[in-house]
């Protein structure tokens, strides 16, 4: 195969990517390495900066977004010892909104808007190897039902991962990774029961616990545990006395508890590979850059370095080589903001292990600060909703 841009990688950011290229008239392969029906399978969630929804509306995956998404418009902190709960009004402070809208959803979006005139899908891509990135025709080569295949391109698009080939094609004297392992992890329950009203934050002595949403009659709750927790160690009863236990005791009592139909440990780390581009390869999405969830950025970031790695792209094909050249300066910028916002964001709101006093008061004094200053309330809001792309 011959084709201009060679996408690893069939979640949101390949998709993305693959569906702004093709309407540009750009030649598209994505390999997956799974069926589409696991891709959509997965269960994440997803709330939305202002900008992110902007790009799904001007590409065309923005109408079941603009009548399903629910507006998000704060940061709510249930704080040990405080009289009432704390917000941050986002739409307030900003004036631009913030929409909960499942990742999954928006996967199942462009997987709809998927045009195979424009864009070659191929699913069960095993074994995907990159050569000659650093030169001016490089290929990719693939498994596919037992026969190799390969695709030779101007450019390849690494947006498979953490765990994925792209960013290990990299050599490891010009790759530089800079990486926070944090001491705890998330446990998170789903349950068939009526969520709290509002999404919220708790910050306890215990630990942090997350109150959030997926629909009408699914909860979806997190309690910080230790790093080398198994879930095999949390039974149900176990899980629900420790999240009411960090929450306050009004808040505590909305809770509807439940049997769990989904329970999980997520591990927290902040990562970060540079550069993001190398040769005729470029990164985007967690193939680059790994955020804690607590500042909900993940999938942000994977559009935001889709935004800018299309825009590079399809100016590239008409000429302008300007954008392409500072792809990774541009991208890594972004993405610099958004690990320094959740590395605060964790540290504020979880507690670790063997903290002194001293640090205690200094998250005390940060958060008397936010409640009584303006300028520190906006300050924040900023970064959580996002700066304009």
């Amino acid at each position: 195969m011959r084709v201009q841009v060679v996408i690893i990688g069939g979640g949101p950011a390949g998709m993305l990517l693959s569906h702004i290229l093709g309407r540009a008239g750009i030649d598209v392969l994505v390999l997956e390495r799974r069926a589409r029906a696991h891709v959509l399978s997965r269960i994440r969630a997803g709330v939305l900066e202002a900008g992110t929804c902007e790009v799904l509306r001007k590409h065309g995956v923005g109408e079941r977004l603009d009548r399903e998404g629910e507006a998000h418009d704060g940061i709510r902190v249930l704080w040990q010892g405080a009289e009432k709960p704390f917000t941050i009004d986002t739409l307030a402070e900003t004036g631009r909104p913030m929409t909960a809208y499942g990742q999954t959803k928006i996967t199942e979006d462009l997987y709809a808007a998927h045009d195979p005139a424009c864009v070659t899908l191929i699913e069960n891509a095993e074994d995907v190897r990159l050569y000659d990135i650093e030169s001016e025709a490089p290929y990719v080569t693939w498994i596919e039902d037992g026969a190799q295949k390969r695709a030779d391109c101007d450019w390849v698009a690494g947006c498979d991962g953490f765990h994925g080939v792209s960013r290990r094609s990299i050599p490891e004297s010009v790759r530089r990774e800079y990486e926070r392992v944090y001491p705890f992890g998330w446990l998170g329950v789903m349950s068939r029961v009526p969520p709290l009203e509002h999404i919220s934050y708790a910050h306890h002595e215990r630990g942090f616990a997350l109150a959030s949403q997926r629909g009408p009659n699914l909860a979806r709750y997190y309690v910080q545990c230790a790093a080398s927790d198994r879930v095999e160690d949390w039974s149900d009863d176990r899980f629900w006395s420790e999240l009411l236990a960090r929450l306050p005791e009004d808040e505590a009592g909305k809770v509807t508890t439940g049997p769990s139909i989904e329970k999980s440990i997520a591990p927290l780390r902040s990562f970060v590979s540079e550069p993001m581009r190398w040769g005729r390869l470029c990164l985007a999405g967690d193939s680059a850059h790994i955020v804690p969830p607590t500042g909900a950025k993940g999938l942000n970031l994977a559009v935001s370095d889709v935004h800018y790695l299309s825009e590079a792209l399809i100016a590239h094909y008409r000429g302008d080589h300007g954008l392409i050249d500072r792809y990774s300066q541009t991208a890594l910028a972004r993405v610099w903001g958004a690990i320094r916002l959740s590395w605060w964001l964790t540290t504020f709101l979880h507690t670790f292990p063997e903290e002194t006093e001293f640090e205690r008061r200094l998250r005390q004094t940060d958060f008397d600060r936010l409640n009584n200053s303006p300028a520190a309330r906006t300050d924040l809001a900023e970064q959580v909703v996002g700066l304009p792309l």
